[in-house]
C-alpha cells in the first residue's frame, strides 16, 4: 500500500517564490521599457541636432554663394535657388546649340569663372565635411520634334541631357585653376553628371516654360539625410 507524503515546506512558501519571480520579470520588463524610451529620446535629440545643423548649413551656404556670385548672376542669366542650393544657368542660347551637346564658347567662359570659385566655397573647412554630392544636372524642355511621339521625345532628350552634363563635367575637370587642380581628387569623389531630360520642367501658371526648362544646374546635397537614416538604423552614434 502506497504512502502519501506531505511536503515539509511551510504553507504558502511555493506561492511566495512565484510572486518573487513575477516581480523580477516585471522589473526586467520595466528596465527594457525604460532603456527603449531613453534610446528613443536620444535618437530624437540627435536627429533634432542634425536638423538644426542642416538648417544652419543651408542658410550659411546660400548666403556665401549669394555673396560670391551676386554681382555675376545677371550677366550669366543665372539664379541661386535657396531651397535646393542650386546655381541655375537659364539661358539655353548661351549654353548649347539646339539639339547639340558641345559647350558654346560663352558658356565655357562662364564655367571658367564660376566653377573654381564654387569649388573654393564647397571645399572650405566650413562645408567640406558635410557635402554628400555635387550634381551637375542637365534639363530639357518636353519638345523634340512634332513627328516624334512623347515617349520617344523623352528618351531622346534624356540622351541629349546626359551628353550635355558629361560635356560640362569634362570641361570643369580640365580647368587649370589651382583650386580645381588642388581638389581634383575630392571633386571626382563628389561631382556627378545627371541628365534628367524633361522630368523637372519649369512651370509658370501651370504651363511649361520651354525656355527656362532648358537649363544646367549645379546642385549641392548635404549628408544630413544619410546621417538621420544611420541613427534610425542604429548604426552608431553621430557627431557633427
Amino acid at each position: 500500500m502506497s504512502k502519501i507524503f506531505k511536503s515539509k515546506e511551510p504553507e504558502g512558501e511555493h506561492w511566495i517564490s512565484i510572486s518573487d519571480m513575477m516581480s523580477g520579470l516585471m522589473m526586467i520588463f520595466l528596465f527594457i521599457a525604460v532603456s527603449y524610451m531613453l534610446k528613443v529620446v536620444k535618437e530624437k535629440e540627435q536627429i533634432k541636432e542634425i536638423a538644426v545643423t542642416y538648417n544652419r548649413l543651408q542658410n550659411d551656404l546660400y548666403s556665401d554663394l549669394e555673396k560670391e556670385f551676386s554681382a555675376d548672376l545677371k550677366d550669366w542669366n543665372a539664379i541661386i535657388d535657396r531651397q535646393s542650393l542650386s546655381v541655375r544657368f537659364e539661358s539655353p542660347d548661351v549654353l548649347f546649340q539646339s539639339g547639340a551637346y558641345v559647350i558654346k564658347p560663352e558658356f565655357k567662359k562662364i564655367l571658367t569663372n564660376f566653377f573654381p570659385r564654387y569649388i573654393g566655397i564647397l571645399t572650405s573647412s566650413k562645408y567640406k565635411g558635410d557635402i554628400e554630392e555635387i550634381r551637375i544636372e542637365g534639363h530639357t524642355s518636353s519638345d523634340w520634334s512634332s513627328n516624334v511621339p512623347p515617349n520617344v521625345a523623352y528618351l531622346l532628350n534624356m540622351e541629349l541631357s546626359q551628353n550635355r552634363t558629361r560635356s560640362v563635367l569634362d570641361y570643369v575637370l580640365s580647368l587649370k585653376d589651382e583650386r580645381v587642380v588642388t581638389e581634383n581628387k575630392w571633386i571626382k569623389k563628389y561631382l556627378t553628371a545627371n541628365g534628367l531630360s524633361s522630368s523637372k520642367l519649369i512651370m509658370v501658371n501651370d504651363k511649361e516654360d520651354k525656355v527656362t526648362s532648358r537649363r544646367v544646374e549645379f546642385r549641392v546635397r548635404t549628408n544630413a539625410e544619410k546621417r538621420i537614416v544611420k541613427i534610425i538604423a542604429g548604426n552608431g552614434n553621430e557627431t557633427n
